[in-house]
């Protein structure tokens, strides 16, 4: 046991006992209860007590003393929840490699009827607050295996946006699992078809199929929306075309039997480079004959009804008329 006192960062040695073992799958972090199994109960508050080791919180230690690393954090998290604990919405999902959410609080799952002791409310200063949540749904299939636990994307992100804030970050999320390619969108409908009771179940399934349907951004599900609401035909989205030189690209939307494009700037197109792109890609479009608006992402979101005006007034012009 040559290294009580440190985090494992690498493989323990060919001749390395049970407990670096330990502490190399749970990087440094462990139970009471798992340790005692090893040491003697006197051992381990002698290493405690001589700071070798740090105590985190009632039932869980460190076998170490430094500052809590991130993969740290999530064990304690899982561990201090209890037995059949894992990782859940969108802690599972950043750890799935679900880009652009927020780390913190850390999102834990266990059954349901679990008493969670009072210990995750008083955690130290270097861990972040953890949010328990309790489910009576969690076949093994919505289990990912890894250390630590954690659910499958697909169940995180459903968990994650039922949870979340508002519909917005709701869809957001996603929206950006998607688009990531870190999730497919028949996954996610697999997923809520066993949840019956999943909050935000109506906007969770309409988003999913919206996104299967080709949007790949908050910003295009904000404008199918906008035509939802005010009865204007649903565009194809993320339209594949050639251009002039025969390069291939995408557009945002397009209403084929109108000819018209419509592109939702965020704002990235605010940079040079990107104005210029857009400025020659417009008039590639305008010289076919087609027609093209544009919206910044922001009024699309904050002002439908100025969007929808818009799209009302340039499909009427190309031959559309409500009803058909």
């Amino acid at each position: 046991m040559a290294t009580l006192g440190a985090v494992l960062p690498t493989l323990p040695a060919d001749e390395a006992d049970a407990l670096d073992w330990l502490a190399f799958e749970q990087s440094g972090v462990v139970t009471t209860a798992q340790v005692t199994r090893l040491l003697t109960e006197g051992v381990v508050r002698g290493l405690v007590r001589s700071e070798r080791w740090r105590s985190i919180c009632r039932g869980v230690v460190l076998t170490g003393n430094g500052r809590l690393s991130r993969d740290q954090q999530l064990w304690v998290a899982v561990l201090a929840a209890g037995r059949r604990a894992v990782l859940a919405g969108v802690t599972a999902a950043v750890e799935a490699g679900v880009r652009g959410l927020r780390a913190e609080p850390l999102h834990v799952l266990v059954p349901a009827g679990r008493h969670v002791a009072t210990l995750l409310r008083r955690l130290p200063i270097d861990m972040p607050a953890v949010v328990v949540h309790r489910t009576t749904v969690l076949p093994d299939d919505h289990l990912q295996p890894a250390r630590p636990p954690r659910t499958t994307t697909a169940r995180a992100v459903v968990d994650g946006a039922g949870w979340a804030r508002s519909d917005e970050e709701a869809r957001s999320l996603l929206a950006s699992a998607c688009q990531q390619r870190r999730v497919l969108p028949e996954e996610i409908s697999a997923v809520l078809d066993t949840l019956s009771r999943a909050r935000r179940r109506k906007l969770i399934a309409r988003t999913t199929a919206d996104v299967a349907g080709g949007a790949e951004a908050l910003s295009e599900l904000d404008l199918l929306t906008v035509c939802r609401r005010y009865g204007l035909p649903r565009p194809d989205l993320q339209h594949r075309r050639a251009d002039a030189t025969g390069r291939i690209r995408f557009l945002d939307a397009y209403w084929r039997e109108w000819r018209l494009h419509v592109e939702v700037d965020g704002a990235h197109h605010m940079d040079v480079r990107h104005w210029a792109a857009d400025m020659r890609r417009q008039n590639d479009v305008w010289t076919t004959g087609d027609r093209i608006l544009r919206f910044p992402a922001w009024l699309v979101r904050t002002r439908p009804e100025e969007v929808a005006d818009t799209l009302h007034r340039a499909l009427a012009a190309a031959g559309w008329r409500p009803g058909t």
